[in-house]
């Protein structure tokens, strides 16, 4: 390995830098957008049931607001328990935008990643092809060494760069698609908060109507 990075050239060493940060975010992200710690079920029921038993206070919602991203959304909306169905909303809307931003978090880096280690790779191919022509204008071409050099550096350093872009580029695509269904979730159960709250369903309702779709 140390080898191949060697025999690349110094572009190798940005492109190994991307992998590396690359691996990083991929590793965290998929921890950190796991479903039941973005979107755990039962949060609805259980604020229900709050309602129901005039247990919600203060505590309570502070204590959801820290359980999860959607913890954190469903507080926003009952922190305005007492007023109108368009303000608890509203409420709910703001603090979501601010938890999809938070999901959304390194996957800008990955997609530079993804983007630029190509463009690496590409450079490479192009300053080794520079040097093999520079040897033939020194050297002839008989000089078999001068030209395997250039020729090797200009394969490694381009094979280096897809190696790293492409997994970058499937791993940005998944996490782009499991945060847009994290968040359709997150709207769905916001959705059906709102509508418990304001008495146009019972989480019972709500279930029916769900195996209904």
């Amino acid at each position: 390995m140390y080898e191949l990075v060697v025999k690349g050239g110094w572009l190798m060493m940005p492109i190994l830098l991307c992998s590396i940060i690359s691996l990083a975010i991929v590793v965290e992200r998929l921890w950190a957008l796991r479903r039941q710690r973005v979107c755990p079920s039962g949060l609805v029921g259980e604020i229900w049931a709050w309602v129901q038993n005039d247990e919600l206070d203060p505590g309570r919602i502070v204590s959801l607001r820290a359980s999860s991203p959607l913890g954190r959304v469903l507080a926003a909306g009952l922190a305005s328990l007492h007023e109108s169905r368009e303000v608890m909303k509203e409420n709910i809307e703001d603090t979501g935008r601010h938890v999809v931003a938070e999901l959304e978090r390194y996957l800008d880096t990955l997609g530079t990643v993804a983007s630029i280690t190509p463009l690496l790779g590409l450079l490479g191919t192009v300053i080794g092809m520079i040097k093999v022509f520079t040897a033939i204008t020194v050297s002839g071409v008989g000089n078999a060494a001068a030209l395997a050099g250039g020729i090797s550096e200009a394969l490694l350093t381009t094979a280096a760069g897809l190696s790293v872009a492409i997994p970058s580029l499937m791993f940005y695509r998944h996490l782009r698609r499991r945060i847009d269904l994290l968040v359709i979730g997150m709207e769905q159960e916001s959705l059906k908060m709102v509508e418990i709250i304001h008495g146009e369903r019972t989480p019972e309702n709500t279930a029916s109507k769900g195996k209904e779709r």
